[in-house]
């Protein structure tokens, strides 16, 4: 089955929205829990029918198409955020050739998802909780290590460091589904034109 750029860069967005919530919530403290809420139910929609139905529809990352679109821009205002994005891809390519580790991690999210429905919130703290912990767990261990860089205040408070390891799973689901859809890194080097457009006629649509 062959995927248009239109559906990739749904996933490009997805790993964008969620890296920038990351960024947000170790500088402040705080985060966007509607964002949030979309990062963790596209990691719980593991058999959706489309790459939109990941993140519920197209309207649910057009924070991250508008970024995604400013970067190629050169027009992003934090910097850190591609490097940040940059390690979460290098970091899918091993998460994917290490099967044990991604069977640890689809059994984790399908109890995440269980106890999500339960609470009836899959940004409620305990979730997070649970997914941060399945990260930690799991994918964290894998070279490269993902550094996040914050406010020393924040980082050393549980409930924020779990809440960065859950979006940081979700950034990782969203670069599975960026491979998934036939993504690789010469789309940055050849079809920056084309994945604008497509993120033109998304924000269009959305």
């Amino acid at each position: 089955m062959s995927f248009s750029f239109d559906d990739r860069v749904l996933a490009l967005a997805g790993i964008a929205q969620a890296l920038q919530q990351v960024r947000r919530i170790a500088e402040t403290g705080h985060s966007d829990t509607a964002v949030v809420r979309t990062a963790m139910d596209s990691v719980m929609r593991i058999d959706a029918a489309s790459p939109a139905a990941v993140y519920g529809d197209s309207r649910q990352v057009e924070p991250g198409l508008r970024l995604v679109r400013d970067y190629f821009g050169n027009q992003g205002k934090d910097e850190l955020l591609p490097r940040l994005a940059l390690s979460v891809m290098q970091l899918e390519r091993r998460f994917v050739r290490e099967g044990a580790t991604v069977a640890k991690v689809q059994a984790g999210v399908l109890q995440a998802a269980g106890q999500a429905r339960e609470l009836g919130d899959a940004a409620h703290p305990d979730v997070l909780a649970a997914m941060g912990t399945l990260y930690a767990d799991t994918i964290s261990q894998l070279k490269p290590r993902i550094m996040v860089q914050g406010n020393p205040h924040y980082l050393g408070q549980t409930g924020v460091v779990a809440e960065i390891r859950a979006l940081l799973l979700a950034a990782v689901r969203s670069a599975v589904l960026w491979r998934q859809l036939g993504g690789s890194y010469l789309d940055f080097l050849f079809s920056r034109k084309a994945m604008v457009e497509a993120i033109t006629r998304r924000l269009r649509g959305a």
